[in-house]
């Protein structure tokens, strides 16, 4: 690896870390929903739409119906993107603390190239399934819009789209959140 490159990824990682102060955190996009959300949900959660099956990094078939009743957290991201980077070794050391507890996490690549997913999971040794979500409206209308990434989900065993994370998010925050919904 070169200096230039080098260069390039601190000042990456820097204007990451210099827009956390103006990124919103646990803002809300979703729809108003007609069935009641948790008490410890935002106003508008809606459900969760299940009905998606999503390839792997390894080319394997993942049935989004076979997390129903689990504390999902969908993490939508790119390989590129600098605070996504960041936080997945965060979201790492989540899931190992929290799969015992019915928690389950789920990277989902969204604007990128399936191509570097594989070296991305190696380079951060993630834990939980990333899936490949490239070039698809299905998914992007039921769980976007994704105006910007990261963005994480919190889903409720019952299924309901509990928080919306846009952006960074702190380890803190996001565990505090995690323990409210088990």
């Amino acid at each position: 690896m070169n200096m230039r490159w080098i260069l390039a990824g601190v000042a990456a990682l820097g204007l990451g870390l210099a827009a956390i102060p103006f990124i919103p955190v646990g803002t809300s996009t979703a729809a108003s929903s007609a069935k009641a959300a948790p008490a410890s949900c935002e106003a508008k959660a809606k459900p969760a739409s299940y009905a998606f099956q999503v390839k792997d990094v390894d080319g394997k078939t993942v049935n989004l119906a076979d997390y129903k009743g689990k504390v999902l957290m969908m993490n939508f991201f790119a390989t590129w993107c600098g605070p996504c980077k960041f936080e997945t070794p965060m979201f790492v050391q989540l899931q190992e603390e929290y799969r015992a507890k019915g928690v389950a996490f789920l990277g989902v690549q969204v604007e990128d190239d399936p191509a570097l997913l594989k070296a991305f999971k190696d380079e951060y040794k993630v834990n939980y399934p990333l899936l490949v979500a490239n070039e698809r409206e299905d998914v992007e209308n039921a769980f976007g819009p994704f105006w910007g990434l990261p963005v994480t989900l919190m889903i409720t065993r019952d299924g309901t789209i509990c928080k919306r994370h846009m952006g960074l998010a702190s380890k803190e925050q996001m565990e505090k959140e995690i323990q409210n919904l088990l």
